[in-house]
């Protein structure tokens, strides 16, 4: 089932992605299937939450969206543009547009630049500004991002990793992006932090009117800061809806143990933690049928032999399970 037409958003359909492992001293090399047929969908302003254990592929295909790793088929669409095809003045165009944030800022920004030097850098590429426009601009950032103008004249490593993360999101929108893909980019923080900087992001959204691809493991940060949410397992979507709807009623076995694995707010009440029967299976051997059905308390016969499809079972919501009902 393809999603919602987004008239000008994000549309991903069918989206797949493998990587090839082994394949030393004649053996035979081996596919592993990061992601397998996936649809997508962001409105212009939305949010959308990609969630699922750590493997699932969330994270590949939120690199095959902005191209930092190339998809081996499916469509990538975005604000009317044929992302896989873009070449030249068009894909620059799209780097301008699609930005994300990574999950370690420390890792990504360079230690022997200054912030300063970090945030002009892309104005002058693009050729947008230099000079005393590129410094003014990455002054008025950082000031919305919460950090002084000082901090031009710092390097990485002389912050916290509060404050790198905030360094993180001002470079991906120093370049005026209407949509940003973010990938984990709080788990790496400390509790008090990650509300930090999620309410940073949740108000410039508003401010700016964002569209938001929120990548996470954590239901919890989804559900704060997202309108909508895809579960993902082995690659494939298995559940896609309302943040609410999905996680207050899941219909996939899978959403229903993550939902109830999930923390509650409340320090006092005694929560018996739901966990999921064995591991993930192999990306490099999935399972016959359903992906899920080796884990599953519900697996029938028809699991273990007949791959769901995901299908819409209500308006905006879908799941791949053949016993949702």
């Amino acid at each position: 089932m393809n999603p919602v037409q987004t008239q000008g958003g994000l549309e991903v359909r069918d989206l797949r992605k493998d990587f090839r492992q082994g394949g030393l001293f004649g053996r035979a090399r081996r596919v592993v299937r990061a992601v397998d047929g996936v649809d997508l969908a962001v409105a212009p302003g939305g949010s959308l939450g990609l969630v699922g254990e750590s493997g699932c592929g969330k994270s590949t295909a939120a690199r095959c969206i902005l191209r930092l790793v190339e998809a081996d088929g499916g469509t990538i669409r975005y604000e009317g543009t044929d992302v896989r095809a873009a070449r030249g003045p068009e894909l620059r165009r799209l780097r301008r547009r699609v930005q994300m944030v990574f999950q370690d800022p420390y890792s990504t920004l360079n230690p022997k630049r200054t912030v300063g030097q970090t945030l002009e850098e892309p104005l002058r590429v693009h050729g947008l500004a230099g000079g005393r426009a590129a410094r003014e601009a990455a002054r008025a950032l950082l000031a919305e991002v919460g950090l002084g103008a000082d901090a031009l004249e710092r390097y990485p490593h002389e912050f916290s990793g509060g404050q790198r993360q905030r360094v993180g999101i001002a470079r991906a929108l120093i370049l005026g992006p209407s949509l940003l893909v973010a990938d984990e980019p709080v788990s790496a923080l400390d509790v008090s932090v990650q509300a930090q900087i999620l309410r940073l992001l949740d108000d410039l959204r508003e401010r700016r009117g964002l569209s938001f691809l929120f990548v996470s493991h954590d239901l919890g940060v989804v559900r704060h800061i997202c309108e909508s949410v895809a579960v993902m397992y082995l690659g494939r979507v298995v559940e896609r809806g309302p943040v609410r709807a999905v996680f207050d009623a899941p219909l996939h076995p899978y959403t229903r143990v993550l939902r109830a694995a999930s923390p509650v707010p409340d320090p006092g009440a005694r929560v018996a933690l739901a966990r999921i029967e064995g591991e993930i299976p192999s990306a490099t051997a999935p399972p016959p049928g359903c992906g899920f059905h080796p884990r599953c308390p519900l697996a029938t016969a028809r699991c273990r032999q007949e791959r769901p499809a995901l299908r819409e079972v209500a308006p905006g919501r879908a799941v791949a399970c053949h016993h949702s009902d």
